[in-house]
């Protein structure tokens, strides 16, 4: 018997969906992953053999096919372990997927024991089922709010493969994740660094606020020591709140190089960084 359930590939700051298919047949016992999947992606015959163990669940003793479509697309990273243990389950029969598997897409990192990790990238996927009209994203609870970002997508949060298990079964209730109301709320933090702090150098604050204004750019000239990376450290406490499609935008680039802080969904603080001025162009761009 074989199965198909959807996971999403991230490229950039934009994903492709990919079709995890497994396929089981009377042979030695293994898992085989293909359609170019990168090492960690071929590690998770590991992971998700001692996940469906540890899980309650059995690992069927037959050849295992997963096949990672389309094949011309590199697969990267540990986001495919959920698809993969989901597809093998429902090809051997042990699961069956409640809505159409065309209208739903899986993504997380499994644990040894089942349970699910985090992974980079949720907000850019989540963006990209809801444009493909696919109506339900099942993923970890780690991953929950940043998701849940984007409206109109129902977010199933779970912390393992058993209580996953168990919902597909329709042994237990997940509600959908709600966000809290306040999540594009805007919190100005700005660890003391406030252009009301500083004292003189109105030629170069005026200089400032025109910009800032204006959306112009600026440069600063002077002696080492005369206070221009401080002066543009404080640009951002004049700068207008991101909008919500500016915020999400920050948001998505913090996500897929996987630099969200704990507990924080959303980046509504517009970013500030100083890169050396011997800084190539190159360097500049990929410097996190």
């Amino acid at each position: 018997m074989s199965s198909k359930v959807l996971a999403a590939a991230v490229l950039g700051l934009e994903c492709e969906l990919v079709t995890v298919e497994a396929d089981t047949s009377p042979a030695l016992p293994g898992i085989f992953i293909v359609g170019l999947p990168d090492k960690s992606v071929d590690e998770s015959k590991e992971r998700v053999r001692s996940a469906i163990k540890n899980s309650g669940l059995a690992m069927p003793r037959t050849k295992v096919t997963v096949n990672l479509a389309p094949a011309d697309l590199k697969k990267v990273g540990p986001a495919y372990d959920l698809p993969i243990a989901i597809s093998i389950l429902v090809a051997s029969s042990q699961l069956s997927l409640k809505d159409k598997w065309s209208k739903q897409l899986f993504i997380g990192e499994l644990a040894l024991d089942g349970q699910l990790r985090p992974v980079a990238g949720v907000l850019s996927i989540c963006l990209k089922a809801k444009a493909l009209g696919i109506n339900k994203v099942i993923l970890p609870l780690a991953n929950a709010a940043e998701a849940s970002l984007v409206s109109g997508l129902e977010i199933i949060a779970c912390k393992s493969l058993e209580q996953l298990s168990l919902y597909l079964k329709s042994k237990i209730a997940i509600e959908p994740f709600e966000p809290p109301p306040t999540i594009f709320n805007a919190v100005n933090e700005f660890g003391g660094l406030d252009m009301a702090n500083i004292k003189g150098q109105h030629q170069a604050k005026r200089a400032l606020e025109i910009a800032a204004a204006g959306g112009h750019n600026i440069l600063f000239y002077g002696p080492p020591g005369s206070g221009k990376t401080l002066l543009a450290k404080t640009a951002v406490t004049i700068l207008p709140s991101m909008t919500k499609s500016e915020a999400l935008d920050v948001t998505r680039i913090y996500s897929v190089a996987g630099l969200l802080p704990p507990g924080q969904p959303l980046i509504n603080q517009r970013p500030f960084r100083a890169p050396h001025h011997t800084s190539s162009g190159v360097a500049c761009i990929i410097a996190r």
